[in-house]
């Protein structure tokens, strides 16, 4: 048994020396997919597993989190013989997922501006209707307004606020284009796009954080993936089943579990 601490370079050179087939295997996080790529180019059987699905083997448990005890949960619960890991994206994927996480660090950002010009107005007694279009058609004027009391410095503040809320507009304008062309190019997507109730951003997000549906065996498992299906807290033989909470799909966190 090997416990040691390697840089990246020297990991892969390492795993290079491996047998063609030997599994490796990986909690998901942060550039856990590029790595599997690369350990599969070597012939290697790269697999990722879900955190919350490694934390039951490890043996110290929640007090004893250590870079050793989860390496020997991780290789406790690949062992398993029903364990289920998270299929390795492509990089196409990620590309395209990457779009939609900018668009939700944008649309997060947007809001937050909105709110600080709002709470900025209000220091002045300028009060306006909910909804970010009210504010965006009285925005410009209220700023050009000689007859508040809003002085020279804040209307600078204000100005440079509502050019940076454009700059918001235009950047997720972009990214719902790249979207759209998404859409158009893949045919899944744009079967996903013609159902009620999904558009080309959800259908977009699905068809790259899923890639392959083939893994599903019915519908019924992909809706489960997604999370429609009630909490359990159930034993000895009485069955409690809770409420389905609202699902949001978010593409920087859709794994399957």
């Amino acid at each position: 048994m090997l416990a040691k601490a390697m840089a990246p370079d020297r990991f892969f050179a390492w795993c290079a020396g491996l047998p063609q087939g030997c599994v490796v295997a990986m909690e998901t996080c942060g550039g856990a997919h590029h790595v599997a790529r690369r350990l599969r180019l070597l012939g290697l059987d790269a697999r990722l597993i879900a955190g919350h699905l490694v934390t039951p083997y490890r043996m110290a448990g929640k007090s004893g989190k250590n870079d050793a005890n989860d390496a020997a949960a991780i290789c406790e619960a690949a062992g398993r013989p029903h364990m289920r890991f998270v299929p390795v994206k492509t990089a196409e994927q990620q590309g395209q997922l990457a779009v939609h996480r900018l668009r939700e660090g944008f649309k997060e950002e947007r809001t937050a501006l909105i709110n600080r010009i709002r709470g900025l107005l209000a220091e002045f007694g300028l009060v306006f209707a909910q909804g970010p279009d009210a504010l965006r058609l009285v925005l410009a004027s209220v700023i050009e307004d000689a007859g508040n009391e809003i002085p020279g410095v804040a209307r600078l503040a204000l100005q440079r606020a509502h050019l940076h809320w454009i700059d918001i507009d235009l950047q997720i304008a972009w990214c719902d284009e790249r979207i759209a062309t998404h859409v158009r190019a893949d045919a899944r997507a744009t079967k996903a796009a013609a159902l009620l109730g999904i558009g080309p951003t959800t259908a977009s997000a699905l068809v790259a954080s899923v890639g392959e549906f083939g893994q599903f065996t019915n519908a019924r498992q992909f809706g489960a993936w997604l999370g429609l299906v009630p909490s359990q807290n159930s034993t000895g033989g009485k069955a409690r089943l809770g409420g389905i909470t609202k699902v949001t799909v978010r593409p920087t966190h859709i794994e399957l579990p």
